[in-house]
C-alpha cells in the first residue's frame, strides 16, 4: 500500500515538474523536447494545439499496444500520462509568467522536466509515449533501447525544422541533454 501511494505521488509531483518545465521554460523560448512530448509541442507551434491534449492523443494507442506485453505497468503508465497532460494544459498561462534567456530556458527546463521524468521513473511510472515504443521495438528487433530513443528524439528534432528556425533546434538540443542527463541522475539516485 505505501509503495501505491508513493508511486501516485511521484506520478503527480513528476508531472505537476513536467508542467511546469514545459510551459514556464520550453514553450516561452520555442523550444521542443524528444519523444511524444516533442511531438505535441511542433503541433502546438504550428497548428496552436493544446500541447497536453495532443500528448494524451498519441501516446495512448501506444500504451494500450504496449499493455499487450506489459500488463502490470499499464495503468501506472497511463495514469503519469493523464496526469502529465492535465497538468500541461491546466498551467499554459505560465508559458505568459517567466522570462528567461533561451539557453536558460533550455536548461533550467531540462533539468525541471528531467527532474519530473526520473521522478516518475524511478518509482516505476512514467508519461509512456515513445520510451513504451523504443522498449517494444528493442524487445522485438534486439537493438539496444537507448539507440532507439536516440533514433527517435533525432527525427523529432528533425521534424522541428518544419516549425522552428536553427538556432531554436539547437537550444532544443541542450534542452533534451538537459532532460537525458538529468532523468539519467535522478532514477539512478535509488539504486546507489
Amino acid at each position: 500500500m505505501i509503495l501505491i501511494i508513493q508511486q501516485f505521488m511521484a506520478t503527480i509531483i513528476g508531472s505537476f515538474l513536467l508542467a511546469i518545465g514545459v510551459n514556464g521554460f520550453l514553450v516561452p523560448n520555442h523550444l521542443i523536447d524528444g519523444g511524444i512530448l516533442g511531438v505535441a509541442l511542433i503541433l502546438h507551434y504550428f497548428f496552436d494545439f493544446q500541447t497536453g491534449m495532443i500528448m494524451a492523443a498519441l501516446s495512448l494507442p501506444i500504451c494500450l499496444i504496449a499493455s499487450k506485453n506489459e500488463k502490470r505497468s499499464f495503468f501506472s503508465n497511463v495514469q503519469g500520462l493523464l496526469f502529465s497532460s492535465l497538468f500541461i494544459d491546466f498551467l499554459s498561462p505560465l508559458r505568459y509568467q517567466i522570462d528567461v534567456s533561451t539557453l536558460s530556458g533550455a536548461l533550467i527546463g531540462g533539468v525541471v522536466i528531467g527532474t519530473g521524468v526520473g521522478l516518475m521513473l524511478r518509482y516505476k511510472t512514467s508519461t509512456g509515449g515513445t520510451d513504451l515504443l523504443a522498449k517494444m521495438i528493442s524487445s522485438n528487433f534486439s537493438i539496444n533501447i537507448a539507440v532507439i530513443i536516440i533514433l527517435i528524439d533525432g527525427l523529432i528534432v528533425l521534424a522541428g525544422f518544419t516549425v522552428l528556425p536553427s538556432d531554436r533546434i539547437l537550444y532544443s538540443c541542450v534542452a533534451i541533454a538537459a532532460v537525458g542527463l538529468t532523468t539519467s541522475l535522478i532514477e539512478r539516485e535509488l539504486y546507489v
